[in-house]
């Protein structure tokens, strides 16, 4: 394989090519993984390679072709995974010093669904630790950087996920979307990202944040892709009770345009505020016009809770985080098994475990504990959760107006590593424009902007598209069509 054809391929050209015997999924894997040895040290994608299994499974593609077999449009298809989706026998650190040396066990659900695929895992790719943060910069283990300019960050806390895609040392990948976490590197590494209706994927398997914002999505070069990779993982699971059954027609693959023309798409007059960058305004503006050009009709709306969204967020994410990462205390997972710790006391393998935890997730768990303490429970989470009903309200009432709404994804472009660290205030309203949406459980997507020159320094930039509850049909029609009228 060229670097040209890997550069351009997608998860439908590399189905065709593969059925047309125009390449082997071995020759395919095999030149990925040559790519990745030589291009991921400048980017630090990957925290780890499944080559040995991957090239196995890839062969296992061949031979059914060889034998005439009719294969899945995701067979062969080399995925990169975020390093808190388990995947059996391989590593799972969620990029964090306590899960350093955790193998996992089991496969997640959603690995179990693209096994049936055929699927081909490349690797584990690198994350803020735990899935806390907006710039893989939380990592415990190394920086990614931005395929686009190595010296900002590629979003978070789907980094590594984002810039591989990016960088071509993937044809898509697998994120986790608690806030915006594939949206927003999504975004700036000038891929798409797909955050699903919460239940719409099932989380078995994923090493929980916060349980009722977390979801597992798509990330991909194309709207189209994002497609045939979201209806693969979703579907209900009996070993995760908040999954949904689902029944994605036709529709979801073949959208009509005669469909997506009726449709009216909301933007929302607290999504276009003083603080947005000149450029990525520009660059979002021009996105609406050419969804105008197919014949779409636009509507101004209003959410006027969107204000709140934010410190909601941030009272519910760090009480969730702070109850399900109790597990990790020294005795579980990441057991310490030295010799000089066995006489130790309860309490002394608890404090030198747990204080293995970032700068980030010891915030969070102090936040998150205070909030939920008696005596402030009420002051501040009960009152969190009572905020976050009138958001979930406030998109019911716009939905009634309109089909899909369409916000930017992130305030300015891609910003510097090290930029942000030292201001965590900052940093988190990186995600103004996205956590209502995982307060309210809705599907939206990242999708990159066509035909406008790319936002200061070469920087990429995405609109977002927010739809209806199991609607993501509605979403990702819009998108294949933008897609091809920006071609």
């Amino acid at each position: 394989m060229s670097l040209v054809s890997l550069h351009n391929l997608t998860i439908k050209s590399f189905h065709e090519g593969l059925v047309k015997k125009t390449f082997s999924a071995l020759e395919v894997t095999q030149a990925f993984f040559k790519y990745i040895k030589d291009t991921d040290p400048k980017i630090g994608a990957y925290l780890s390679l499944n080559e040995e299994n991957a090239i196995r499974d890839a062969e296992q593609v061949d031979l059914a072709i060889a034998r005439d077999e009719t294969i899945s449009e995701l067979a062969g298809v080399p995925l990169a995974i975020k390093d808190n989706i388990l995947i059996k026998d391989l590593p799972a650190t969620a990029a964090s010093k306590i899960l350093e040396n955790y193998t996992a066990s089991y496969d997640a659900t959603v690995i179990q669904k693209l096994r049936a695929e055929k699927a081909v895992f490349l690797g584990k790719t690198n994350l803020d630790e735990f899935a806390m943060g907006s710039s893989t910069e939380n990592s415990a283990f190394k920086i990614t950087k931005n395929p686009h300019d190595h010296t900002r960050v590629p979003g978070g806390s789907s980094g590594g996920s984002c810039a591989a895609v990016a960088a071509h040392m993937a044809v898509a990948a697998l994120g986790s979307d608690t806030g915006s976490s594939i949206r927003l590197p999504a975004s700036f590494c000038g891929v798409v990202g797909l955050k699903p209706t919460y239940g719409a994927v099932s989380r078995s398997g994923l090493i929980a944040m916060t349980s009722s914002l977390d979801q597992i999505g798509p990330i991909t070069k194309t709207v189209e892709d994002a497609t045939i990779l979201f209806r693969a993982i979703s579907g209900v699971d009996p070993l995760d009770a908040t999954s949904a059954p689902t029944d994605y027609d036709d529709k979801l693959m073949n959208p009509d345009l005669k469909d997506v023309k009726c449709f009216t798409i909301g933007l929302p007059k607290e999504y276009f505020i003083e603080g947005l960058d000149k450029d990525t305004e520009g660059a979002i503006q021009a996105a609406i016009k050419n969804l105008e050009s197919l014949g779409i009709k636009t509507k101004p709306i209003s959410l006027p809770h969107t204000k709140h969204a934010l410190s909601t967020y941030y009272i519910i994410v760090p009480a969730e985080v702070s109850a399900n990462l109790a597990r990790f205390d020294g005795i579980r997972y990441a057991r310490n098994e030295k010799p000089e710790m066995r006489n130790e006391k309860l309490r002394d393998i608890y404090f030198k475990q747990r204080g293995l935890f970032g700068e980030e997730a010891k915030r969070r768990i102090i936040l998150g504990t205070f909030v939920l303490s008696s005596g402030y429970y009420d002051a501040y989470y009960l009152k969190a959760q009572k905020v976050r009903a009138l958001i979930k309200k406030d998109f019911e009432e716009a939905f009634k107006e309109v089909d899909v709404i369409l916000t930017p994804v992130s305030p300015t472009p891609a910003f510097k590593i090290g930029e942000k660290t030292d201001d965590p205030l900052t940093m988190y309203l990186s995600d103004i424009f996205m956590v209502s949406v995982n307060l309210a459980g809705l599907p939206a997507i990242s999708i990159p902007v066509k035909k406008y020159e790319l936002a200061k320094d070469g920087l990429p930039v995405g609109f977002q598209l927010i739809g209806k509850p199991f609607r993501e049909a509605d979403i990702l029609g819009i998108g294949q069509y933008y897609e091809k009228i920006t071609a």
